[in-house]
Protein backbone atom coordinates (compact mmCIF):
# COMPACT_ATOMS: atom_id res chain seq x y z
CA UNK A 1 0.00 0.00 0.00
CA UNK A 2 1.15 3.17 -0.45
CA UNK A 3 -0.53 6.43 0.90
CA UNK A 4 -0.32 9.49 0.05
CA UNK A 5 -0.54 12.85 2.27
CA UNK A 6 -1.37 16.13 1.26
CA UNK A 7 -1.47 19.68 2.84
CA UNK A 8 -1.59 23.40 2.69
CA UNK A 9 -5.16 23.99 1.08
CA UNK A 10 -6.21 27.47 2.20
CA UNK A 11 -9.15 30.31 1.65
CA UNK A 12 -6.75 32.98 -0.13
CA UNK A 13 -7.54 36.33 -2.37
CA UNK A 14 -6.78 36.55 -5.72
CA UNK A 15 -3.35 37.39 -6.19
CA UNK A 16 -2.27 35.45 -3.35
CA UNK A 17 -0.32 32.35 -3.21
CA UNK A 18 0.03 29.10 -1.65
CA UNK A 19 2.26 26.18 -1.29
CA UNK A 20 1.00 22.96 -1.47
CA UNK A 21 3.26 19.23 -0.39
CA UNK A 22 2.71 16.00 -0.42
CA UNK A 23 4.13 13.26 1.05
CA UNK A 24 4.40 9.53 0.18
CA UNK A 25 4.82 6.74 2.02
CA UNK A 26 4.52 2.73 2.57
CA UNK A 27 5.54 0.47 0.18
CA UNK A 28 7.71 2.31 -1.80
CA UNK A 29 10.42 0.55 -4.30
CA UNK A 30 10.31 3.26 -6.69
CA UNK A 31 8.65 6.54 -7.65
CA UNK A 32 7.96 6.82 -11.23
CA UNK A 33 6.41 10.38 -11.20
CA UNK A 34 4.56 12.71 -9.05
CA UNK A 35 2.41 15.18 -9.53
CA UNK A 36 -1.13 17.16 -9.12
CA UNK A 37 -4.93 17.34 -10.13
CA UNK A 38 -7.33 19.36 -9.28
CA UNK A 39 -11.27 19.25 -9.83
CA UNK A 40 -13.57 22.18 -10.25
CA UNK A 41 -17.12 21.94 -8.56
CA UNK A 42 -19.14 20.21 -11.23
CA UNK A 43 -16.24 19.54 -13.70
CA UNK A 44 -13.69 16.22 -14.24
CA UNK A 45 -10.99 16.04 -12.46
CA UNK A 46 -7.35 17.61 -14.76
CA UNK A 47 -3.93 17.80 -14.65
CA UNK A 48 -2.16 20.70 -13.01
CA UNK A 49 1.55 19.50 -13.05
CA UNK A 50 3.35 16.40 -13.19
CA UNK A 51 7.06 15.65 -12.73
CA UNK A 52 8.71 12.22 -13.62
CA UNK A 53 11.87 11.14 -11.57
CA UNK A 54 14.69 12.80 -13.62
CA UNK A 55 12.42 14.15 -15.86
CA UNK A 56 11.02 17.24 -17.26
CA UNK A 57 8.14 18.95 -15.41
CA UNK A 58 4.80 19.47 -17.56
CA UNK A 59 1.95 21.88 -17.18
CA UNK A 60 -1.62 22.64 -17.88
CA UNK A 61 -1.82 25.62 -20.56
CA UNK A 62 -3.59 27.67 -17.64
CA UNK A 63 -1.12 27.46 -14.65
CA UNK A 64 2.18 28.07 -16.67
CA UNK A 65 4.17 31.22 -15.41
CA UNK A 66 1.91 30.54 -12.38
CA UNK A 67 2.54 27.49 -10.84
CA UNK A 68 5.96 25.46 -10.55
CA UNK A 69 6.14 21.79 -9.14
CA UNK A 70 9.43 20.56 -6.89
CA UNK A 71 10.44 17.12 -6.01
CA UNK A 72 12.60 16.17 -2.98
CA UNK A 73 13.11 12.50 -4.02
CA UNK A 74 15.33 11.77 -1.02
CA UNK A 75 11.91 12.54 1.28
CA UNK A 76 9.47 11.19 -1.50
CA UNK A 77 7.97 14.50 -1.66
CA UNK A 78 6.12 16.73 -3.75
CA UNK A 79 5.11 20.30 -3.79
CA UNK A 80 3.36 22.70 -6.09
CA UNK A 81 4.05 26.82 -5.52
CA UNK A 82 0.61 28.56 -6.66
CA UNK A 83 1.23 32.41 -7.42
CA UNK A 84 -1.43 35.07 -9.39
CA UNK A 85 -3.96 32.71 -8.21
CA UNK A 86 -7.05 33.43 -9.79
CA UNK A 87 -10.83 32.19 -8.65
CA UNK A 88 -10.88 29.70 -11.17
CA UNK A 89 -7.75 27.55 -9.15
CA UNK A 90 -10.58 27.34 -6.73
CA UNK A 91 -10.91 23.52 -6.04
CA UNK A 92 -9.71 20.23 -4.72
CA UNK A 93 -6.23 19.60 -5.37
CA UNK A 94 -5.48 15.79 -5.31
CA UNK A 95 -1.53 14.12 -5.01
CA UNK A 96 -0.87 11.65 -7.76
CA UNK A 97 2.22 9.21 -7.78
CA UNK A 98 2.97 6.66 -10.05
CA UNK A 99 4.74 4.03 -8.27
CA UNK A 100 6.44 0.49 -8.30
CA UNK A 101 6.11 -1.05 -4.93
CA UNK A 102 8.46 -3.80 -5.31
CA UNK A 103 11.25 -4.88 -7.99
CA UNK A 104 8.75 -7.58 -9.69
CA UNK A 105 6.44 -4.95 -10.44
CA UNK A 106 5.33 -5.42 -14.09
CA UNK A 107 2.98 -2.59 -13.57
CA UNK A 108 2.94 0.52 -11.70
CA UNK A 109 0.53 1.61 -9.04
CA UNK A 110 -1.45 4.81 -9.40
CA UNK A 111 -1.75 6.24 -5.77
CA UNK A 112 -3.91 8.99 -4.89
CA UNK A 113 -3.88 11.39 -2.27
CA UNK A 114 -7.45 12.53 -0.19
CA UNK A 115 -7.15 16.14 -1.72
CA UNK A 116 -6.64 19.30 -0.23
CA UNK A 117 -9.20 22.13 -1.12
CA UNK A 118 -8.04 25.75 -2.66
CA UNK A 119 -10.44 28.36 -2.75
CA UNK A 120 -9.59 31.82 -4.46
CA UNK A 121 -11.71 34.44 -3.40
CA UNK A 122 -12.16 37.20 -5.88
Amino acid sequence: QVLLVESGGDLVPAGGSLRLSCAASGSIFRINAMGWYRQAPGKQRELVAIMPTGGTAKYADAVKGRFTISRDNAKNTVYLQMNSLKPEDTGVYYCYASVHTSMYDLKSLNAWGQGTLVTVSS
